[in-house]
């Protein structure tokens, strides 16, 4: 899936467009605009990568327009797949360039990925009095009780969906607790909203989870290790993790490797040599490929105060590996499905996490890694784009594509 990145525009949209395919008989083939903020390490972005790839085995004509082209995810773009650099400051200043591109290109959908995205990619399309076809993708809550300590702005993702909500042609949620958010928060009908979760297990996932890494912690014989993945930010609520590990390492002499970057490094490593974990916890850093550490570990875990939905829970199943996350209202217990596939214990306490690490030497036996793996595979890559192509037929019935 990596490749070169072949920018087909410059920054600020100077360039000209590439004209669309068209497929036997002159229809015209169906073109799918992909906007997100970034490329970075998140699982959005990797995401918008997949089905980008996905949509074009089905002979979809895909652009891929990003805020600013950067991030940890540069090498992984599929080969040969159109990408444009708004290169804006700020992401208000992306609704007049991307007003531009919906004028210029006219492509059948905008696919539009996160809040402050959403939000920019309404406004263009009334600028620009495009006849394209908004789909707006929510991939995180926006209630109240979850963007409390975000960026205040965010405050303002629900009320902008009712003032814009002529213009939302369909809404993605990734799991039925978002999605019912869309409808009570947004206002959107609930004929608009679909729920189509994220796609995670993909015909290379085995090949990635057998890949070969090495740390000096696997294979020691009654010292278990836990692995977590995710950008260090206050969202994830490492520190309850680091926190629930100093309590659980009372009983059991286990380890933790945190998988990941961000704002929040410093502070972690402050809190673990607080707690004495310096040589209990490894800050391993970025990795493009975390799957390897997941199958070796004796347990997955997830701290976060909220989820969208949980690509790392998937990834960890797949991998055959239990997993222990707080109950997040919406996608991790949907994920677990209440607590069948995996632990469930409650955000911001870690003396319920630290409880539920006690039992790590067990949990295999009470989550076998079959099970694991066969609730993995229903978040598969054909799956999710089945859904997407499905609603995009809906939407632009008279172009062309591959069944």
């Amino acid at each position: 899936m990596s490749g070169s990145v072949a920018v087909s525009a410059t920054k600020g949209m100077t360039a000209v467009a590439a004209s669309p395919r068209s497929i036997s008989g002159g229809t015209r083939a169906m073109s799918i605009a992909i906007y997100l903020h970034d490329l970075s390490g998140g699982g959005v972005e990797r995401q918008s990568l997949i089905i980008a790839e996905e949509f074009r085995r089905h002979g979809v004509d895909v652009t891929l327009v990003v805020h600013q082209l950067r991030g940890q995810l540069l090498n992984q773009v599929p080969a040969g797949l159109r990408v444009i650099d708004l290169g804006s400051s700020r992401t208000l200043h992306d609704v007049p360039r991307l007003a531009r591109f919906l004028r210029r290109e006219e492509p059948d959908i905008l696919v539009a990925n996160v809040d402050l995205n959403n939000i920019a990619a309404l406004l263009a399309k009334g600028l620009a009095f495009s006849r394209t076809k908004i789909v707006i993708c929510q991939h995180n809550p926006f209630s109240a009780g979850y963007v409390g300590s975000e960026n205040w702005v965010y405050k303002y993702v629900g009320p902008s969906y009712k003032i814009l909500g002529p213009l939302i042609d369909r809404a993605v949620a990734v799991s039925s607790g978002v999605a019912e958010e869309l409808v009570q928060l947004g206002s959107i009908p609930r004929n608009r909203v679909l729920i189509i979760h994220n796609p995670v297990v993909g015909p290379d996932f085995q090949e990635r989870c057998d890949e070969d890494i090495r740390h000096p912690w696997f294979n020691q014989p009654n010292r278990p290790v836990f692995v977590t993945a995710g950008r260090m930010v206050a969202q994830k609520d490492h520190e309850v993790m680091l926190q629930a590990l100093a309590i659980h390492r009372k009983t059991i002499d286990s380890r933790l490797i945190l998988l990941g970057s961000g704002p929040l490094l410093s502070h972690l490593r402050s809190v673990a040599e607080r707690l004495g974990l310096t040589d209990a916890v490894d800050f391993a850093g970025f990795h493009s490929n975390t799957l390897p550490y997941f199958r070796q570990s004796d347990a997955f875990l997830l701290s976060s105060r909220g989820e969208g939905f949980g690509n790392v829970l998937v990834e960890a199943m797949g991998c055959g590996t239990p997993v222990i996350s707080t109950r997040c209202e919406h996608g991790p217990r949907e994920i677990l499905d209440h607590g069948r596939y995996g632990v469930l214990v409650e955000p911001r306490d870690p003396e319920a996490m630290a409880v539920a690490m006690n039992g790590v030497t067990t949990m295999r036996e009470r989550f076998p890694a079959e099970l694991l793996r066969q609730r993995a595979n229903e978040f598969s890559y054909a799956a999710c784009a089945s859904r997407y192509m499905a609603l995009f037929k809906s939407l632009a019935p008279n172009r062309a594509w591959v069944a």
